[in-house]
């Protein structure tokens, strides 16, 4: 599992603007700042951070979803913070049947996507349920229940062999 990414940006604060408004929609916000990098994250933790670099190559981040609404909203936050569009909210099917994602290019020409994996709430179905315990045969139940052995008198003593 991963605690955190650094992404090399070629504008500090441009990116900073852009994932601000971009990754809003997913609980994302700027959490650090300092001259040299921007730390955003969701509750209270950042796990992206934004280090300037003039010559930063292209990476993909694909974040987490809470639902296919989240997906649509961080792909027109993204387009209006000035993201090129790299594929509109949907499905993917060849990934797999419920990969419902959306991509956009930052300022940086980084690849990001919000996907999410699950089908939508109302073709979930119901968890399944636990199966009742099972009940002890009744010769354990009445071998817990019988009273002790008399003192002296040998374990196994008096059964036929």
């Amino acid at each position: 599992m991963l605690d955190h990414v650094t992404l090399r940006v070629h504008d500090l604060a441009a990116s900073r603007a852009f994932y601000a408004a971009a990754l809003a929609p997913l609980g994302y916000a700027v959490l650090h700042e300092s001259p040299e990098t921007i730390g955003l994250g969701a509750g209270g933790k950042a796990d992206l951070w934004l280090a300037a670099d003039p010559a930063a190559a292209p990476q993909h981040l694909a974040f987490a979803a809470s639902s296919r609404a989240a997906v649509d909203a961080f792909h027109a936050a993204g387009l209006a913070a000035g993201a090129r569009d790299n594929g509109a909210p949907g499905l993917r099917a060849h990934y797999h049947p419920n990969y419902y994602g959306a991509f956009i290019d930052d300022p940086s020409g980084h690849h990001l996507e919000a996907v999410i994996h699950t089908p939508p709430a109302a073709a979930r179905k119901p968890a399944a349920r636990k199966p009742a315990a099972r009940k002890a045969p009744a010769r354990k139940a009445a071998l817990r229940k019988a009273p002790a052995r008399k003192a002296g008198k040998k374990a196994g003593a008096g059964r036929r062999r």
